[in-house]
């Protein structure tokens, strides 16, 4: 797995080449904890990330609130697999994410995985 960091002020976009699992949530979880205390906002990118499991998915979307962060978090990239996936979960606990704030392309699931 290849993790990128980039800063612009107090946004932060990490990127990485990989699934996002529950074995590689440990090293993404310490890249995100590295990012600078001022960082309001974290865009992960999922454009190299091609299969997705629900650790990897409880991770991106519940890691800005654990340890008492106030991060906007945001995805991009999200590729066939992960999105269904997050769409699932969508579909099952629809106060837990914004769907609305979802690509109008992407608020219905694909057909196939």
């Amino acid at each position: 797995m290849s993790i990128t960091t980039t800063l612009d002020g107090t946004s932060a976009r990490i990127a990485w080449r990989g699934d996002v699992d529950f074995d590689t949530v440990p090293v993404l979880r310490a890249a995100a904890d590295a990012l600078p205390a001022d960082v309001a906002d974290l865009l992960w990118d999922l454009n190299e990330a091609p299969f997705m499991d629900v650790t990897g998915l409880h991770f991106l979307f519940a890691h800005a609130q654990a340890r008492g962060r106030s991060r906007r978090t945001a995805v991009t990239g999200l590729r066939q697999q992960p999105l269904r996936l997050l769409l699932l979960a969508v579909d099952l606990d629809p106060a837990a994410f914004d769907r609305p704030s979802l690509p109008p392309e992407s608020r219905s699931a694909p057909d196939s995985c």
